[in-house]
């Protein structure tokens, strides 16, 4: 959701952080290629199953989302690239999702597809200057507050989809 993520962008900048599309997409993208081939096996090496992991990823999000809606700062951010590259960018949901993908598609199309979203995230994050000041101070606060919510639902979402799969699963090993 790299619409939603403007504000998060326009308040890293604010902050003083460099914000770089470039190298932000280049490391989101390798991160997500990277996943996409060994995030299974990173996974069952950990002992960790899928749900678990978008169930943590809920949590991220919704502290995130929490920073947007309240005006805190949960994340002591010390990184150049976090939290655009993680969890923004390539975070949990982006990750759950390519596996999920994979189970179903051919694995071209998927790198294809995230060609293209990554040449739209490119695209996005370059422009957040002209969006912030075709919106002013008011409207990015506006903005924010709302994908704040938005993000907030998406994390609600992700968590009750997850937990009530390791819900169904639990049961089915239980006599």
């Amino acid at each position: 959701d790299i619409i939603g993520s403007i504000p998060i962008i326009i308040n890293l900048k604010e902050k003083g952080k460099d914000v770089n599309a470039m190298k932000a997409t280049v490391i989101s993208f390798a991160l997500l290629i990277g996943f996409f081939y060994a995030g299974d096996m990173m996974l069952k090496l950990f002992h960790v199953d899928i749900e678990s992991f978008a169930v943590a990823g809920a949590f991220v999000i919704f502290l995130m989302s929490l920073e947007m809606i309240l005006d805190v700062e949960i994340f002591k951010n010390q990184g150049p690239l976090v939290p655009l590259v993680f969890p923004l960018l390539a975070g949990a949901g982006a990750f759950t999702t390519l596996l999920s993908l994979r189970a179903e598609y051919a694995s071209i199309n998927i790198i294809i597809a995230l060609v293209l979203n990554m040449i739209w995230v490119y695209f996005v994050v370059s422009m957040t200057g002209r969006v912030e000041r075709f919106l002013g101070k008011g409207g990015i606060y506006i903005i924010r507050k709302f994908f704040g919510i938005i993000l907030l639902a998406i994390s609600v979402k992700l968590f009750m989809s997850n937990i009530t799969l390791m819900v169904e699963a639990l049961q089915k090993h239980l006599p």
